[in-house]
This record gives C-alpha cells, sequence and structure tokens, in this order.
C-alpha cells in the first residue's frame, strides 16, 4: 500500500492537488484535531497540517507544512516522502474515491455535446458520479507536473 494521508482543514488545495497526483487523501474541512488524530492513527495516514499543536501528539505520523504555496508545500513532500506524479489522475480530486473507466455512450447527456463527440475515453467517480475526460485540464496539469518534475531534476531532489 502506498502513502496514505488525512490533511487539515487548512490545505484543502494540497489534498486536491495530492488526490491529482494519484494519492488517497482524506479532507474533510469539518474534522476536528481529535477526529483527525484518530482517523490518522486508525487508518494509518499521515496527517499534513499547519497547526503546530498537532505535531506535538504521540504515536501519530505527522508532517508540518511549512509554506502556504502550493508548489513549496509538493516540494516539501517531495523531498520528505519522494512523492511525485507517479501514477495521476486516477482519484476523484473532488471526494477520492479511485476512478473507474466506463463506456463512452455512459456519458452521453452527462458532458457537454463537445466533450462527448472530441473525447474517446471517459472515467466516472463511484461516489460522487462526476466525468473526467483529458481536456484541456489535464493538458495544463501535465504541464505542470512536467515543470515540476524538470525543476526537481534540476535541484538535484529527482530520485
Amino acid at each position: 500500500m502506498g502513502l496514505r494521508f488525512i490533511v487539515d482543514g487548512m490545505l484543502g488545495r494540497l489534498a486536491k492537488w495530492l488526490r491529482i497526483l494519484g494519492y488517497d487523501t482524506l479532507y474533510d474541512p469539518c474534522l476536528d484535531d481529535p477526529q483527525l488524530v484518530r482517523i490518522a492513527r486508525a487508518e494509518g495516514r499521515i496527517l499534513l497540517t499547519r497547526d503546530h499543536e498537532l505535531t506535538r501528539r504521540k504515536n501519530l505520523q505527522v508532517i508540518l507544512i511549512e509554506s502556504e504555496v502550493l508548489e513549496e508545500q509538493l516540494d516539501q513532500l517531495h523531498e520528505q516522502l519522494g512523492i511525485d506524479a507517479q501514477n495521476p489522475f486516477q482519484r476523484c480530486p473532488v471526494c477520492n474515491a479511485p476512478l473507474e473507466p466506463v463506456p463512452k455512450d455512459w456519458a452521453w447527456g452527462q458532458v457537454p455535446p463537445y466533450v462527448f463527440v472530441t473525447q474517446a475515453e471517459f472515467r466516472l467517480c463511484p461516489e460522487c458520479n462526476r466525468f473526467y475526460w483529458r481536456g484541456t485540464h489535464w493538458e495544463h496539469m501535465r504541464e505542470l507536473f512536467a515543470r515540476w518534475r524538470g525543476r526537481k531534476e534540476q535541484d538535484g531532489t529527482h530520485e
């Protein structure tokens, strides 16, 4: 089993991007500190937080995220845990469920007509019923990953 995270309410954008990168990442801004700790311990998740108090808890894998800037947060996790975009676009960025490939005809009436005509493959989130496809957002994210990987390689921090 790979790295699994639970993210506190201050790091919602990071949670979304960890999901996009393919990491099982729980995020619910309504969870309080005791709930975060209990879930992290029970499920063997790494707690990511900007809260210094949470880092003092015993018997807990926790990382204090130092920056408020997303790219710097990802850099920190790459340096400390080796995270990378090894399996991107496999999880729903909204609810964290693994995406499932579905027949194209399932998307009829569920996606814009232009998307249905121009795309050959679709994925569906079985939890929140959102459809995903390789549109312009996908290309922009791939470019971001390529820049991030390139920066890691230039810095000598790529493994």
